[in-house]
This record gives C-alpha cells, sequence and structure tokens, in this order.
C-alpha cells in the first residue's frame, strides 16, 4: 500500500493514526522487517520488483548493538547505524547492516536489544502458561537465569541417561541375541586363525603350484638358451656369442676409445646373462611341484574363503570385523555393570534435578510478590485501582516425578513450576486466570502494566505498540495515553492506536492517509501539526473533521495532555 514514505520517528511519544486500511500496520511491519523480520512476498506491491526499508538508529559508541555492528564488519555513520532490507517479489531477502552485507539472522540479534514490539499477537500469547513463566522468569533476572541453567543441563543430562538405560532395558533381548552371533563369528574367525594378506599369498601359491610343470620346462629352456645345454656341446648359447664378441672388442680395444666403451657395455650384459642363468638354475631346483603341498594350499583357501563369504570382501576386512565386533561383544557384555552405573547417575541427577528446582521455585516466588506488586501499582495509573494482580506458582503431584518439598511431583525443562497470571478486577472478586478473568480493555490494560514494569528492569531504546489498546475507552484511554506519556520520558515510545485519547499525549502524530487514483492504491506519512492535528483527532472522535463539537473535544484532550506533561 505504501509506494514510497520517509517516517522520521522523534523521542519521545510518537502516535501513528489513520484510517483502517490505510497501512498503519504496514509502518510497523517495515520496522519489523529492519530487525529481522520474515520476508513476506506479499508485502511487495503489485507489478513492483521488490520493496525496500532503510532506517537510521541512533545508538552509543559503546552499546552491545555497536559491538556486534561492529563485529559484523558495519560502521556507524555520525553515532548512528543504518540498516537496510530488500525483499524482492519472489521471496528473495538481502539485508545490509552499516553499508555492509549481512545475514538476516544478524538484525534478529540486535532488535532484541534496539527494539521491544508488541502487538495483539502479544496480548493473546500473554494468555498461554508458559510465556507467563517466561515473563516471570525475564521479570527475576539472574535470579532465576542462573539456577535455570544449571538445572537445564542437568535435565538434558538426565534425558540422554534415561534414554540409554530404557534402551539397554528394553532391548535387552535383541542385544543377547547380537552378543551370541558375534561369539560365533568371533569363535569361528579364531578358529581359521588368518593372518593379514595370507589370502594374497596362498593365491599366488597356488597358481605357481598348479602350473609347477611348464614353469620348469620354460626355465629349462631359457637356462640353455643363456648358459648352454651340457647335453649339447656343440649347441650355441647366448653367454658363449656375448664372450665371443666381447674377446673380439678387447683385442683392438686400445685403438679407440669408442670401441672400448662398448666392449665394456658388452661385458656387462655378459655378467647379467651369467646372473639371470644362474636365477634361472636356482629357480628350477627351488620350484615345489608337490601335489600334497598344492591340495594342502587349496584347503587353506577354501577355509579362508568360507570367512570372506560371511564378515568381509578379503581377509583384512575379515580382521576389521573382529576387531570391531570384539569390541562391540565387550560393550553388551558389559550391560548389567552399565545398567548399574547409569541407574546410579539417573537417580542422582534426580536428586539434584529436584534441588534445582526447589532453587527455581523460591526464586520465582520471590519474583512474583515483587513483580505482581509492580504490576498492580501500574494497573491503578491505567483507571483500574482496585485491580489487583498475583501469580500462581504450583507443581502438579507425578510419582515419576522429582522431589520437590518433599513431594514427588512433575517437571519440564524450565523446571516443576506451573506459573498462572491471576487478575482481581475489583474488591471482592477472587482471582482468576487473565484467560477468563479480564476483558479485552482489562487486558490491553494488563499488558502495558506489564511491558512498563519491563522497562524498568530491563529497558530496551525504543518499544512499539501496535493496536494494543483495543477494547478500551473512555477514562481508561486516557490513562493509557498518560502512561505511555510517562514511558516515554525514558524511552523512545511508537503506538499505532484508533484513540485520539491515547493520540492527544504524543509528542507528534503522523497521519498515514490512503488515496485512490483508480488503479492502485497508495498511502503516506506525514506529519501533524496545528489545525490537522485537531482535525484528525476530530476525525477519530466522531468521524467528523469539521464538527464543532469534535473539535472542541480535541483541542481539550491536547490541553489536558500538554498541562499532564
Amino acid at each position: 500500500m505504501i509506494d514510497d514514505a520517509v517516517v522520521e520517528l522523534s523521542p519521545g511519544f510518537t502516535a501513528v493514526t489513520g484510517e483502517t486500511g490505510a497501512g498503519k500496520t504496514m509502518v510497523v511491519t517495515s520496522l519489523g522487517l529492519l530487525l529481522g523480520g520474515r520476508a513476506d512476498p506479499a508485502l511487495v506491491r503489485i507489478g513492483a520488483g521488490k520493496a525496500v526499508v532503510e532506517g537510521r538508529i541512533t545508538v552509543p559508541d559503546d552499546a552491545t548493538v555497536a559491538v556486534r555492528a561492529e563485529e559484523a564488519g558495519a560502521e556507524l555513520d555520525d553515532g548512528a547505524l543504518l540498516i537496510s532490507r530488500t525483499v524482492s517479489a519472489e521471496g528473495r531477502s538481502r539485508a545490509h547492516l552499516g553499508g555492509r552485507s549481512v545475514p538476516v539472522g544478524v538484525l534478529a540479534e540486535l532488535a532484541d536489544e534496539l527494539v521491544a514490539v508488541h502487538g495483539q499477537t502479544d496480548q493473546q500469547g500473554l494468555l498461554k502458561q508458559q510465556r507467563q513463566r517466561q515473563a516471570l522468569d525475564r521479570y527475576a533476572g539472574d535470579a532465576v537465569a542462573g539456577p535455570l541453567a544449571k538445572y537445564a543441563e542437568a535435565y538434558k543430562r538426565l534425558r540422554a541417561v534415561a534414554a540409554e538405560l530404557d534402551e539397554i532395558t528394553t532391548r535387552a533381548r535383541e542385544r543377547a541375541q547380537e552378543a551370541d552371533m558375534l561369539r560365533y563369528g568371533l569363535d569361528e574367525i579364531a578358529a581359521v586363525e588368518p593372518r593379514a594378506g595370507e589370502d594374497v599369498e596362498l593365491a599366488e601359491e597356488a597358481e605357481r603350484l598348479g602350473h609347477a610343470e611348464a614353469l620348469a620346462s620354460a626355465a629349462a629352456v631359457a637356462h640353455a638358451g643363456l648358459a648352454g645345454n651340457p647335453e649339447d656341446p656343440e649347441g650355441v648359447d647366448a653367454g658363449t656369442l656375448v664372450a665371443g664378441a666381447q674377446r673380439a672388442l678387447d683385442a683392438v680395444r686400445s685403438h679407440d676409445p669408442a670401441l672400448a666403451a662398448l666392449a665394456d657395455r658388452i661385458g656387462e650384459i655378459g655378467i647379467l646373462l651369467r646372473d639371470a642363468a644362474g636365477d634361472l638354475a636356482g629357480y628350477a631346483d627351488d620350484l615345489d611341484a608337490d601335489p600334497l603341498r598344492l591340495a594342502a594350499v587349496e584347503e587353506r583357501r577354501a577355509a579362508l574363503t568360507g570367512l570372506t563369504r560371511k564378515y568381509g570382501e578379503d581377509i583384512a576386512s575379515v580382521l576389521a570385523w573382529a576387531e570391531n565386533g570384539a569390541a562391540r561383544l565387550t560393550e553388551l557384555d558389559g550391560d548389567d555393570e552399565r545398567i548399574g552405573e547409569l541407574t546410579a547417575e539417573r537417580d542422582a541427577l534426580r536428586t539434584e534435578l529436584g534441588g534445582l528446582a526447589q532453587a527455581l521455585t523460591d526464586a520465582r516466588t520471590e519474583a512474583a510478590e515483587r513483580f505482581a506488586a509492580a504490576v498492580t501499582a501500574e494497573l491503578a495509573s491505567l483507571a483500574m485501582p482496585h485491580a489487583r494482580v498475583s501469580f500462581d506458582i504450583r507443581q502438579t503431584e507425578d510419582p515419576e516425578g522429582v522431589e520437590v518439598g518433599g513431594r514427588a511431583v512433575a517437571y519440564g525443562p524450565a523446571g516443576a513450576d506451573e506459573v498462572e497470571l491471576l487478575l482481581a478486577p475489583h474488591p471482592g472478586a477472587p482471582p482468576r486466570p487473565i484467560a477468563k478473568g479480564a476483558s479485552g480493555g482489562e487486558l490491553s490494560r494488563v499488558m502495558l502494566a506489564v511491558e512498563v514494569v519491563f522497562a524498568g528492569t530491563d529497558p530496551v531504546p525504543t518499544y512499539l505498540f501496535d493496536e494494543v489498546d483495543a477494547g478500551v475507552g473512555g477514562k481508561a484511554a486516557v490513562e493509557i495515553g498518560r502512561r505511555l506519556a510517562r514511558l516515554a520520558k525514558t524511552a523512545q515510545v511508537v503506538v499505532v492506536t484508533h484513540l485520539p485519547q491515547v493520540a492527544a499525549f504524543a509528542d507528534r502524530q503522523l497521519l498515514v492517509e490512503k488515496t485512490n487514483d483508480g488503479s492502485v492504491t497508495r498511502s503516506g506519512v506525514k506529519v501533524l501539526e496545528g489545525e490537522d492535528r485537531v482535525r484528525e483527532l476530530s476525525r477519530m472522535l466522531a468521524g467528523q473533521e469539521d464538527s464543532e463539537t469534535a473539535r472542541a473535544h480535541a483541542e481539550e484532550l491536547l490541553a489536558t495532555a500538554r498541562a499532564d506533561a
């Protein structure tokens, strides 16, 4: 809806107003994108290629945000951090921080330090007990964070120990069968006693023994060719011919160095021939043609093949299987001992968790009293002077749980406590869960009171409220505006609102207005001052900008707000 707009959020209290559907929430959405929110391609105007949001945020040089930004490679611009986010029509998203492209997750990391965003969805979240417990823990600070971290670590270890113990005990039969199979295999391998590489050696020996006659005949022929045949003294052999060639050259070698060199090379050939002939004679003598040895080799190879069919493609793999199997068998055989160790560790962890859960309960109980008192005091400033807020911190008994306060109670990853925020809206009314005991307007004020209390213990520079005043009107709306103005004295507060009573207390009022050119809706944002602001408040009050009565009421609201400041 917003084609192009620049929004300057001043220090103090800024109210964003406008007709329903004008695009006020798009301002909130834009800030959400700058703070690492989900990039939805539906945010891109139809026909446009992308949507772009850019922001300039002032941060102290020594702030955590500045340090983290510098770690990401960003640079501050005169004490300000420039952030931009681009969303394409296809849904792709890019983020830049201080002139440097960064992952969107970096923006999300900085968000908690920069802006606290709250809308009507946060009110619904506050109805959930888990969110109420988280709110209390956040308020308690280190008093809960310390023991909660230790508890979470012990809880994680207990889950792992319990899972392993359950796996061992419930799969006892399968593990026993696995152990029997391993023992059988290891016994079979041990009976054969294979050596590493033995299968290769035996394959070579079997090949040699199987062709012993052919090998012996070939060696004899080769030997005769090199050294001569004793039974044929007239035969010519290579050794004799080479020796004759060497003698011929030696006779004239002194006349030409080149010929002498050739004579030396032929002499080397003669030496090689004699060595080869000797090796051939030795080979023939050593060649074993014993059929009994061949049978023994084949029998051994058959035994090794029986192992490789079951335990590996070769003997090396078989030996590796045996090594791993022995280690696994040791582990399985140690189940009884391991069960005892795990049981002892489980019991010790449950005892430790019980102590930590008790510490969490004590810390939450103490913080709950302070938190409830502070929220109750804030509600008095929000036209709920007789309302009382309290916390119900309880545990559910569970025989399988941990011991807290002498009882076995159920427990979870955040302790054993069930935390519920209760509201008694007026004297005599019993405290009831806020989901049941608070109207929409009361819930809005409780939410605002909770945030104001948080602002005193966990402050952030900017608070953004998106229509958290829904369902509120009259005097309560005036008090909400007054309280937001007070909060704005210590922080920047931005409120998207439909209530003129709230907008009147703002230091600056922004109007999001919609025009229609016949083809596409366009919205713009402008600062309201003087007469324009009176007209907008009149519209919000009565729907009639020019109504004298509405104008008088608007001027009265502005005067009341200025007097309160």
